[in-house]
């Protein structure tokens, strides 16, 4: 029995509303998109080429949690993820849980959301922006932590010198949604 299999396997009645997470797998430009929501918004949007790898991701993410696949429930927020793929300009307005981080990758997540569609910040100059000239390593951390890809935009942050460098979902994805939002 696999990690999805076991945590599914958890009856119902010993989770409330908001341990349950729905989820759902769908295809965009840059890969495999698994998008994940509790009641209260997206939790996660992974990508990448494996579905099962993906589930196990989540899995990962959120241990304790009553992972449910559900499609239908999430076919309208796969398609905006998509279409965001393809026309960053449609933007991506979405109701987000983030709280599922401590106070400072919160922090830094919401400082991402606000880096327009288009423009790079730099490690070290978002540090700065929170307050922590010296923490550029804790802002990268949690842009690494950041189970919101493209929701909160991680992918927008760039090193000193301009160069792309880790991304959880590969440096090919980050150029590549990089690229498209340069095109807008």
């Amino acid at each position: 029995m696999n990690l999805m299999q076991t945590q599914m396997a958890v009856p119902a009645t010993v989770h409330n509303a908001l341990d349950t997470i729905t989820y759902a797998i769908g295809q965009s430009a840059i890969g495999n998109i698994l998008a994940a929501r509790t009641d209260i918004g997206i939790c996660a949007i992974l990508i990448g080429s494996d579905a099962e790898a993906l589930e196990q991701d989540l899995g990962h993410r959120f241990p304790g949690n009553m992972l449910v696949e559900d499609e239908p429930t999430l076919c309208d927020d796969l398609a905006a993820i998509a279409r965001f793929v393809e026309t960053p300009a449609a933007g991506l307005d979405m109701p987000l849980d983030m709280r599922h981080g401590t106070p400072f990758q919160q922090r830094v997540w919401a400082a991402l959301r606000v880096i327009p569609c288009g423009a790079t910040i730099t490690y070290t100059a978002l540090a700065r922006r929170l307050g922590q000239p010296s923490g550029a390593r804790a802002v990268a951390t949690a842009c690494a932590a950041n189970t919101i890809a493209l929701g909160i935009p991680c992918h927008r942050v760039v090193r000193a010198d301009g160069m792309l460098s880790g991304y959880r979902w590969g440096v090919e994805r980050k150029r590549t949604l990089l690229d498209k939002e340069a095109a807008i």
